[in-house]
């Protein structure tokens, strides 16, 4: 016969600590006792079934922690060492729209309630957007720590309707804005940060960061390994937006000729504010809004009269991965993607629009089934 796995107290119960799944705050185990009047047996099969649903994810504990309440605290745990714009779009939506839920706890939470939120947002695409990627994830992270099963955080979310949404569509520059660059009036700071977006693709941050350490005549390359962050307005470095931003990136003659004198000039960032010290977000914008009024005028505009509309640092990026996919298969999309700090994915997107751009649908299809 075999032993029995639970011996009876001496209050004629069989006990067990079992792991519910959690943690003690000094890293430890946290374990609650289950019992059973009847026999070992009876308690062994409780204790199966219980850690049958901690490793599913159903086991829950018991907490009357609002949505809002553990809204904040998600964020700033999980979210604290994201870049500060990441930051700062999941507190405002938890800030200005989960705190609607501040009266209801998680485990009182209905599909419902949610699709009820996102109605009220109906006018506001993109909010929407925000707001169900940031319940998602939420809810998500309370299934691990056990506030609500797993099933239970998908379908919360599972089938919310939104209301339909379409990014801006990217584009390149235009012919007029590339002779626009070559014939406005620009500073040699602001020649500089142009030829940067424009002969490398670079993102604002990534050119903001370079020092003139960065940059190699010899190679005729720049390495990027930082980005350049705006806390309300003051500055920071951080590391590049993912591993892949890490790169060395070929410079165009033209760039390499301005950079040889230029770089001179610096003590140590390529891009300062006027007086040289470090660069702010108003200042930013000050010469961003001067290099636009400059391109402007070199296309036939005035100060009254604006031609070029529109135009942001990111268009460059879009512009040089744009002209790159137009040298395919000179060079690869896998290689234009390591030259951006990207996605092969997001290259393709932009290759394959390009080609549906330069299909002749109607000529194809007629030499294909010709007879």
């Amino acid at each position: 016969m075999a032993k029995a796995k639970y011996s009876k107290s001496k209050d004629g119960y069989f006990r067990a600590k079992v792991w519910d799944g959690t943690y003690n705050p000094d890293g430890s185990k946290h374990r609650i006792n289950l019992i059973s009047k009847k026999s070992s047996a009876d308690l062994e099969k409780k204790v199966n079934e219980f850690k049958d649903k901690v490793y599913k994810r159903e086991y829950v504990t018991s907490s009357d922690i609002s949505l809002y309440d553990y809204a904040i605290e998600w964020l700033d745990t999980y979210k604290v060492n994201r870049s500060r714009n990441t930051y700062l779009m999941y507190r405002n939506i938890i800030d200005k729209h989960i705190i609607d839920l501040s009266d209801i706890t998680l485990q009182n939470l209905t599909h419902a309630r949610l699709q009820s939120l996102i109605n009220e947002r109906m006018d506001r695409p993109r909010t929407c957007q925000q707001l169900a990627l940031t319940l998602k994830q939420i809810l998500k992270s309370a299934s691990k720590v056990q506030l609500i099963p797993i099933n239970v955080a998908h379908t919360l979310v599972d089938d919310l309707e939104l209301p339909s949404y379409k990014s801006k569509e990217k584009r390149a520059l235009t012919d007029l804005e590339i002779k626009a660059i070559k014939t406005a009036d620009f500073t040699d700071r602001e020649k500089c940060f142009v030829y940067l977006l424009y002969g490398c693709g670079l993102r604002r941050g990534e050119a903001l960061a370079l020092t003139k350490y960065d940059i190699s005549l010899e190679n005729a390359e720049i390495s990027i390994t930082k980005s350049m962050a705006f806390d309300v307005n003051n500055s920071y470095i951080k590391g590049t937006k993912t591993v892949r931003g890490q790169r060395a990136v070929p410079m165009p003659g033209y760039l390499k000729d301005f950079l040889k004198d230029y770089i001179k000039t610096v003590d140590n960032y390529l891009i300062t504010k006027v007086d040289g010290s470090e660069m702010t977000l108003s200042s930013f914008e000050k010469m961003w809004e001067q290099i636009i009024k400059k391109m402007n005028i070199a296309a036939g505009g005035t100060d009254t009269i604006r031609i070029i509309h529109g135009l942001t640092p990111h268009i460059f990026r879009h512009n040089y991965c744009t002209r790159l996919c137009y040298q395919v298969p000179a060079i690869s999309t896998k290689m234009i993607a390591k030259l951006l700090g990207d996605t092969e994915k997001m290259v393709i997107d932009v290759y394959s629009h390009i080609l549906v751009d330069k299909e002749q649908v109607n000529n194809s299809i007629e030499t294909a089934i010709s007879l």
